[in-house]
């Protein structure tokens, strides 16, 4: 069985945490600083924007030099490290060997990630000096002002963590992530990473990394944009004693699953502007895959997403969405609800419901569902959040 528990990525046994200030931000914590108390397997997926931030690709290296085994995760926020060159690598890869000195540890095995500004470079100095004070202030409480440090417009720090029973003795897995716009991971401006107490190997490790973010952090979206940094990273240190074999494994990606599900949610509840969490489901697809294609385009939609901060039950904007989804659709039986509310159906319009869509809209959390009228078992779910006045102006003001 999956609990939830109090804590974060320092849930587990094994790892320690430090948020601090080193100054890449005016203000506030901008520098995280995750280890393992030894060697751990490491897992790690990425974003599918071929622009890549320098972290990303400093980060896929040492995963692949060290054979999958990390000690480190060390993040900045305030500058993306994004289109930046040569010297954008050289930065990346000097915050990986500055916290394997200080650690103790093989530069490969020190995972980096960026997440702000795109196009500025980083002070080498001022990581120096934070990375510096984060190692002499790790601790296994450290996980909230780790979370608070990776935030960049996030208005909340997202930590999950959970526990789980088991015949061998208990495990544990804890997360943290931070994204608030520049939010379609489609992996494969998010940062996921999470830590488990299982003894799991790098293989393993990476099918359950991948498959709970396909219906996860792959299914939400706040504004339809991936980012250069996207990555998720998840350490298994073993000290829980319980090791995860095949036989194990639909227990061990149920409780990734959980703390996944947990931080996506937190994501699109803290979406740039956002007042609604949303939840587009579609049915009656010919797949899953065109399910969740046209899941997707309905919550990217910015009439859908205006509809809905407005309270407008304006089930026509859902409708037009899937058929130019690009998968199949027959309009003759599609029907579409809002809430509980069935408002269209097999082209019978029911106009006199909408008074009651309408207060479905006014609540915190929306439902929103269409049939494809295909016949097909295909269903997915996509979260996405409302478009506001709110959103136009963060963005507007982001660099200013």
């Amino acid at each position: 069985m999956v609990e939830r528990i109090e804590g974060g990525i320092t849930a587990p046994i094994g790892f320690k945490a430090a948020g601090v200030k080193c100054g890449i931000k005016p203000a506030n914590r901008d520098l995280a600083l995750v280890v393992a108390s030894t060697p751990a397997q490491a897992a790690g997926i990425f974003t599918t924007n071929l622009a890549e931030a320098a972290p990303v690709v400093v980060t896929r290296d040492h995963l692949k030099r060290s054979g999958g085994i990390a000690t480190a995760i060390v993040t900045n926020s305030g500058c993306a490290n994004a289109c930046t060159g040569q010297q954008g690598l050289v930065s990346a890869r000097t915050m990986a060997t500055d916290t394997a000195t200080l650690i103790g540890c093989p530069e490969e095995q020190v995972l980096v990630a960026s997440t702000g500004v795109i196009g500025t470079q980083l002070n080498a100095d001022k990581l120096r000096k934070g990375i510096t004070i984060a190692a002499r202030d790790l601790n296994t409480e450290g996980h909230a002002a780790a979370a608070e440090a990776i935030m960049t417009t996030d208005l909340k720090p997202k930590i999950s963590a959970a526990r789980v029973v088991t015949q061998a003795g208990s495990f544990h897995v804890g997360g943290m992530a931070k994204g608030s716009g520049m939010i379609e991971p489609n992996m494969a401006t998010m940062l996921g990473f999470l830590t488990t107490d299982a003894g799991v190997e790098s293989s393993l490790l990476h099918r359950a990394v991948a498959d709970a973010a396909e219906t996860t952090f792959n299914a939400i979206t706040v504004d339809g944009e991936t980012s250069t940094n996207d990555m998720v990273l998840m350490l298994a240190g073993g000290h829980s004693g319980v090791q995860i074999e095949d036989s194990e494994y639909s227990l061990f990606v149920e409780a990734v699953h959980a703390v996944c599900h947990e931080l996506a949610q937190a994501i699109v509840k803290d979406g740039e502007g956002a007042t609604k969490l949303v939840a587009v489901t579609v049915t009656g697809a010919n797949t899953q895959h065109e399910a969740k294609h046209a899941a997707r385009a309905i919550a990217n939609s910015p009439l859908v997403k205006t509809a809905v901060h407005g309270g407008d039950p304006n089930w026509g904007r859902i409708v037009a969405v899937a058929g130019r989804s690009g998968v199949g659709f027959d309009l003759t039986h599609a029907r579409v609800h809002i809430g509980d509310v069935e408002l269209f159906s097999d082209e019978q319009i029911f106009d006199e419901r909408e008074p009651e869509a309408a207060q479905h809209l006014g609540g915190n959390e929306v439902a929103i569902s269409i049939d494809l009228g295909m016949g097909g078992s295909g269903v997915a779910t996509v979260w996405t959040c409302d478009l506001s006045a709110e959103y136009v102006r963060i963005n507007g003001d982001y660099r200013t």
